[in-house]
């Protein structure tokens, strides 16, 4: 799996047009499922984004995490994560999953994030055609991939 993690002051997501998710500071996760990807991934990508010390301490140093601040979390699936551009001028996607393996593992991912965190986690609805607003705050963004441990 791959997340592209962004620290927010705030964000939403609308979905089809109308349903908006929104999120006061804390973390925006953009989802990416592969092929391979399984259960293993869920828990590694968990630890990771719950421990990872992505926000400021009192003298300014990125010494908290996520669960320290208690910030949101909004996580949105995106499969084009997975794009290949080594050919032509279209991306290829051929490397993220379909959908009946990917949609599960997302909604794992989110299940698994729920309990770590003992809060509600805000959610796109996988598939959809969303809107993502943002405000990156630093900017701080962190991409991180499973398969490679990084």
């Amino acid at each position: 799996m791959r997340v592209l993690i962004q620290r927010v002051a705030r964000a939403s997501v609308m979905i089809e047009g109308h349903d908006t998710q929104m999120i006061q500071a804390g973390l925006v996760l953009l989802v990416g499922v592969e092929a391979e990807d399984g259960p293993e991934d869920v828990q590694w990508l968990t630890y990771k984004i719950t421990q990872m010390r992505l926000f400021n301490d009192d003298e300014g140093k990125m010494n908290r995490s996520l669960l320290d601040v208690g910030g949101d979390l909004l996580v949105v699936s995106q499969f084009t994560l997975h794009a290949s551009t080594r050919k032509g001028n279209r991306p290829s996607f051929i490397k993220a999953a379909h959908p009946d393996l990917a949609k599960p593992l997302y909604q794992q991912l989110v299940v698994s994030l729920e309990k770590a965190t003992g809060k509600a986690i805000f959610t796109g609805v996988f598939g959809a055609d969303m809107k993502v607003e943002l405000i990156n705050d630093g900017p701080v963004t962190i991409w991180i991939d499973s398969r490679q441990r990084e």
